[in-house]
C-alpha cells in the first residue's frame, strides 16, 4: 500500500489548512503549533505569505523553502501500522463542496 501522502492544499484562517489526501480523503488540520522556528517566522507574520502555500512531492512547502512534513500533519507523528486506520476528521471530497470551512 502506498504511503498516504497530500495531494492538495488550501490555506484557511488562523493557520488552518485543508488536505486533499492523495486517497482522496479530506482534512483539516490547525498548522500553527509546527510553525516554530526562524523559517515559520515571515509565514507565521504574514497571512498573504502563509496563504502561498503549495505540494511539493506530498509535502506542504512554502517559497521561501519551509515545509512541514505530511505525516506530522496527516497523523500528527508517524502513520499507523494498520492501513485500514484512517486519519481523524477525514471526509470525502465527492464534490468537493462537501467540506465544511470552519473560519470561526
Amino acid at each position: 500500500m502506498p504511503l498516504l501522502r497530500i495531494a492538495e492544499v488550501t490555506p484557511l484562517s488562523g493557520f488552518r489548512l485543508r488536505l486533499r489526501l492523495t486517497d482522496g480523503e479530506a482534512i483539516e488540520r490547525d498548522a500553527g503549533p509546527l510553525l516554530r522556528g526562524p523559517i515559520f517566522e515571515e509565514i507565521r507574520n504574514r497571512p498573504e505569505v502563509f496563504a502561498q502555500v503549495r505540494i511539493d512531492g506530498g509535502t506542504v512547502t512554502w517559497p521561501n523553502g519551509a515545509d512541514l512534513c505530511p505525516d506530522a500533519l496527516i497523523w500528527g507523528g508517524l502513520p499507523p501500522s494498520d492501513p485500514r486506520i484512517r486519519p481523524e476528521g477525514t471526509a470525502s471530497l465527492e464534490p468537493v463542496d462537501r467540506v465544511v470551512e470552519d473560519d470561526a
